[in-house]
């Protein structure tokens, strides 16, 4: 006589047959829907030379450029559905890796403009900035930096706008991006502006 299944040993495997025939539930495919949706409403934010970079599929390119020409908002929803309609077709991974790609690249460069705003400021206030300056980038013009240095500082005590202060700024972006500077001497700009 064969031993009798208990109905643990039934369950066992009744839900191991369940979990592989069990199709998608109703939740994720919401989910991804509305990431693709997502991501085609971020697509229709973008310049028309960024998404040429993308190399998007025909329809989808002229459906994104369509976006911007919708204005009634039941019309710009149906817009929207379709854009994550059209989105499934595609492979979305090259997309946000570009996508992301480029907002870290606007990161980094926000920082940059920020390290080089904190030099600007420290070489207008404090008077040792300059030599400091000077030490990490000595292919600098040091009479035209004191000039536009003292300039800045008249011009401050004046009210007077800030002319002097934005030609600092340029220089400092000229210097620190100039192919004459090495690598090290960028990092140096943006250890520093961190360090501050």
């Amino acid at each position: 006589m064969k031993p009798k299944k208990t109905t643990k040993d039934t369950e066992l495997s009744n839900d191991a047959i369940l979990d592989a025939d069990l199709p998608t539930s109703k939740t994720k495919l919401k989910a991804e829907a509305d990431a693709q949706q997502a991501l085609g409403v971020k697509l229709s934010a973008l310049s028309k030379d960024k998404l040429n970079k993308l190399n998007l599929p025909d329809e989808l390119l002229t459906a994104v450029l369509d976006t911007k020409k919708i204005t009634a908002n039941g019309a710009i929803r149906r817009h929207r559905q379709y854009l994550g309609r059209l989105m499934r077709d595609v492979d979305t991974a090259p997309i946000i890796e570009q996508l992301s790609r480029w907002e870290g690249k606007n990161t980094a460069e926000n920082a940059y403009f920020h390290g080089l705003e904190r030099w600007r400021d420290r070489l207008i206030s404090e008077p040792n900035a300059l030599s400091e300056f000077m030490a990490l980038h000595p292919s600098t013009d040091s009479q035209q930096l004191r000039a536009l240095i003292r300039n800045a500082q008249k011009e401050h005590l004046t009210n007077k706008p800030p002319k002097s202060s934005r030609e600092i700024f340029k220089l400092l972006r000229e210097i620190t991006s100039s192919g004459t500077t090495s690598d090290s001497d960028e990092s140096d700009v943006s250890d520093e502006s961190e360090a501050e």
